[in-house]
């Protein structure tokens, strides 16, 4: 199985060995614990949860149910698997020696959030003519529908709240790994700021 969870330590470039720049996104990515294994007989799919970070003041509930892997997660994730990885069982670490340079893998974190944001922002509109009068109506939506259905269907592109989604990126690269030091670089940029969450999935 290869994922991670990992903490966005930003962006820099490292020195391929054909003597090119690649500019790689470093994160802490593990160690993680693994808190509950499912399989198909007992929970209806296969699936591994992980755990990460250190937390504090957990519920009853978060307690006891890791209680078992003797951990005092911040966050834990589930990653579904076609076929459970042998010998593993809860407890178990998983780090970033499982990554080789090479390997394809999505990265999903949550993106910085922009606050409210108009139209030209936040989708890309055009802005009418600042001539002939439009003094102070430049940058306004304008118009956004007519007598019939005489409603704003959902989805409607208008201003509003920009950022802070859920964002995958898919296929990059990885770049740089440091078993030591817990660190992987993924060859481009990775959703979120920095010391934000990122999910780490690998390819089947």
């Amino acid at each position: 199985m290869k994922a991670l969870l990992g903490t966005k330590i930003g962006m820099t470039q490292i020195i391929s060995n054909d003597g090119v720049a690649v500019p790689v996104t470093l994160i802490q990515a593990g160690p993680v614990t693994v808190t509950q294994v499912k399989s198909v007989d007992h929970d209806g799919y296969n699936a591994v949860q992980v755990a990460y970070g250190e937390g504090k003041n957990l519920s009853k509930a978060v307690a006891g149910h890791v209680k078992s892997a003797q951990v005092t997660p911040k966050h834990i994730r589930e990653f579904r698997v076609a076929d459970l990885p042998e010998d593993l069982k809860v407890g178990d670490s998983i780090d970033v020696s499982q990554f080789a340079l090479g390997d394809v893998v999505d990265a999903t974190g949550i993106s910085k959030g922009k606050g409210f944001a108009g139209t030209v922002k936040r989708h890309n509109f055009n802005t009418s003519k600042s001539t002939h009068g439009g003094n102070g109506y430049v940058r306004k939506p304008g118009s956004i529908g007519s007598m019939y259905p005489q409603k704003i269907f959902k989805g409607k592109r208008m201003a509003g709240r920009m950022g802070h989604e859920r964002v995958t990126v898919k296929n990059l690269v990885v770049a740089y790994v440091d078993p030591t030091n817990n660190l992987i670089g993924l060859r481009g940029a990775v959703p979120g700021p920095n010391k934000g969450l990122v999910v780490i999935g690998g390819k089947a």
